[in-house]
């Protein structure tokens, strides 16, 4: 039998996700407000549907990848959640662990079921099936989406019955990424004001005690200060904090340091920078110190 499975939302990270699970045989249905931005997909054998109820099939797998909690909460109304009745919906958005929750509600009360799976990685990443994927629901649900999954990244790891459980990990791991950034950016700092070149320093420390994806990756960021080109923009990544924000206060949970990364973000778009990389964020301890590293 024939696979099949619905993708809604084809932005940076939804495209090439869309584009492994064709490759992988799906015949893939899709829904993208844009419609434009479906040509390619369409024209490799994909379905371009109206809308998203019209989109997911009944008793089938739809993926969701969309901008924010109103974006996913919007999609799944009523209708679409009785259109897919007995379902399954792979939330793969960054969103907080109560929208899943909820989400989770609405599709109960139509047979549904909903695993959260959001991923890390980059659109590159997605693109060469590179992703890391935190899920969490029902484990007969995830059990039957395992193959999607495989289709999309290079490891799953499971948190769990409770839904919103792979967003609290989410959100703790782009703090994390953050967080790194802007250490990186205050010793870079630091050094030429003393100095001593910041590329100098970061391939020191980046090849040898902090010789990880991480600071390797937005280290070498840092250093080219090329920030322009939004592959994860700053819109994007202080909704993301925001949302820490709202899990650490819920939870009675101190996490100073978010705060920081909130007042950086929120910095640089009060400076125009809407459509610049969250990598960007090193430019607020930079401009602190007196440097210039915008290119």
């Amino acid at each position: 039998m024939e696979k099949s499975i619905t993708m809604i939302g084809l932005g940076k990270m939804g495209l090439p996700m869309a584009e492994n699970l064709l490759a992988a045989g799906y015949a893939l249905t899709v829904f993208n407000r844009t419609v434009e931005k479906a040509a390619g997909l369409v024209s490799r054998g994909a379905v371009l549907a109206e809308s998203p109820s019209v989109a997911v099939a009944t008793g089938g797998i739809v993926v969701s990848m969309v901008a924010d909690d109103r974006a996913l909460l919007s999609l799944a109304d009523d209708t679409f959640c009785l259109a897919l009745g007995a379902g399954i919906h792979l939330s793969m958005s960054t969103v907080s662990a109560e929208t899943n929750r909820t989400l989770s509600e609405r599709h109960a009360r139509f047979g549904g079921q909903v695993v959260a799976a959001p991923v890390f990685g980059r659109p590159e990443a997605a693109a060469t099936r590179k992703l890391w994927i935190a899920t969490s629901g029902p484990g007969t649900a995830k059990a039957q989406i395992k193959s999607v999954l495989d289709a999309l990244g290079q490891g799953v790891f499971d948190f769990g019955e409770d839904v919103g459980a792979a967003n609290v990990v989410k959100l703790a791991g782009n703090f994390l990424l953050a967080a790194a950034i802007e250490a990186m950016a205050e010793a870079s700092a630091m050094a030429e004001k003393n100095g001593v070149p910041r590329a100098a320093m970061l391939q020191m420390m980046t090849s040898t005690i902090f010789n990880c994806p991480i600071y390797v990756n937005y280290g070498r960021g840092i250093i080219q200060s090329d920030f322009t080109e939004a592959k994860f923009s700053i819109p994007l990544i202080l909704k993301d904090m925001h949302l820490v924000q709202h899990t650490a206060a819920a939870s009675r949970a101190p996490m100073p340091i978010v705060n920081i990364l909130c007042d950086r973000y929120l910095t640089a778009l009060a400076k125009g920078r809407e459509a610049y990389d969250s990598t960007a964020l090193a430019l607020g301890a930079a401009e602190d110190a007196g440097l210039n590293w915008l290119k």
